[in-house]
Formats: C-alpha cells, sequence, structure tokens
C-alpha cells in the first residue's frame, strides 16, 4: 500500500508565525474545482481539487490529481492547520478518507435514484480504517452484506453516507458529512450497526475483518 511520505511529518517546515485555526474551504464547487477535506495515515488536508464533476469519480480514476489552496494539519488534531502552498497534486492511494458535500457523489439521472430507491438495502455501519473510523450508512444491492466491502473491486472509493469520522474517540471534522468517501485499500474491519448507532471506539468481537496478508 502506497505511503504518504510526501506528506511525512519530518518534511513540515516550522512555522515563523501563529497559524490560523483553521482555513476557510468553499462549501460548494466552484470554477476553481471542487473543495476537499481528505485524511491521509498522518495529516488532514483542506483545500480545491481542480477536477470537474464530482470528486467520487475523480478519485476512482486512480490518477494524481491537481490540488490548490491546500492547508494541512496533523490528523490527530495535535496541532493547527498551516498554508501548504508547495502541493500541487495527490495521490487517491495516499487518501484514506475524504469528506464532502453532495458535490463528491456520482450524478445520477433521475431513473438511476429511482432504481437506488427500490434496489439498493441501507445498512448503517462502522467501518475501521485505522488510524480512523468511519460512521455512516452504505447502500447494497439485495444480497450484499456489509462485510463484502473489505472484497476487492474495481471501485477504489466506497461511499458513505451522513457519514461521522473518528480518530480514536475524537471526531475529525464536521459533526456530520453528507458523504465520506472511504479507500477500500485501508479498510480493515466493518460492524453493522444499529440504526443511529454511533460508535468512536475501535473494535468490536463481531465484526467483520480483513484477511492477513
Amino acid at each position: 500500500m502506497p505511503s504518504f511520505r510526501l506528506f511525512g511529518r519530518s518534511d513540515t517546515p516550522a512555522p515563523t508565525e501563529e497559524p490560523p485555526s483553521a482555513p476557510r474551504v468553499p462549501e460548494r464547487a466552484t470554477d476553481q474545482g471542487v473543495p476537499f477535506d481528505a485524511l491521509t495515515e498522518d495529516w488532514r488536508l483542506l483545500g480545491m481539487m481542480r477536477v470537474k464533476g464530482r470528486l467520487s469519480d475523480a478519485l476512482n480514476k486512480r490518477e494524481a490529481i491537481p490540488i490548490s489552496d491546500v492547508s494541512w494539519a496533523p490528523s490527530d488534531g495535535s496541532a493547527a492547520f498551516t498554508p501548504a502552498p508547495g502541493l500541487q497534486a495527490v495521490d487517491p492511494y495516499d487518501l484514506v478518507v475524504v469528506l464532502g458535500g453532495k458535490d463528491s457523489l456520482p450524478v445520477q439521472t433521475d431513473e438511476e435514484r429511482s432504481a437506488h430507491r427500490i434496489h439498493k438495502v441501507d445498512y448503517a455501519v462502522a467501518l475501521e480504517c485505522p488510524p480512523f473510523r468511519i460512521v455512516g450508512t452504505v447502500h447494497l444491492f439485495p444480497g450484499t452484506e456489509p462485510a463484502r466491502l473489505l472484497d476487492r473491486t474495481t471501485e477504489l472509493f466506497i461511499p458513505v453516507t451522513d457519514a461521522q469520522a473518528f480518530y480514536g474517540s475524537q471526531r475529525v471534522g464536521d459533526a456530520k458529512v453528507d458523504v465520506a468517501l472511504v479507500n477500500r485499500s485501508y479498510l480493515r474491519g466493518v460492524e453493522q450497526l444499529d440504526e443511529g448507532s454511533v460508535a468512536p471506539a475501535g473494535g468490536r468481537p463481531n465484526e467483520a475483518k480483513a484477511p492477513e496478508g
């Protein structure tokens, strides 16, 4: 699995002044691209992805994505955000989770939305992507159990709606986001929850685990 070495903490220059507590990122897509809030194993990145269309489509192409107006901070919240103007592209394989709004989801026609309502089953789940845990809803075809999310498919990122992200017991990002796009490469466990459950802690005896190796 690729590591996020470009953004290793040892590469971070010491700030020369007190940084802002958080950067301002547009809530919706603009002419400059689509706003993103991404988590790597070590870092949280905020900025704009210079793409047209939905983030899910761009990420699932598995190609480097131009980025701009980026700020970063340790993913554990141990330090404030600082500007990172030198970061100009990101490899989707290095992103564990991308938190976003409705702009992040694939475009659906009226027929596709109708088919979704008829053919998809909603499951409340907690996804283990160490060091993160994502709680929300996945939408699967009948007969597909949530544990099958651990299978490798052509779709690299899994959409989780009405999502909450946790680093241990600490929430990351907004209280609830429209969608979290979770990288299957980092997925290590799937737990099916009762509706309305919030489970920030890691590990459950009955959760599905990715096979070793």
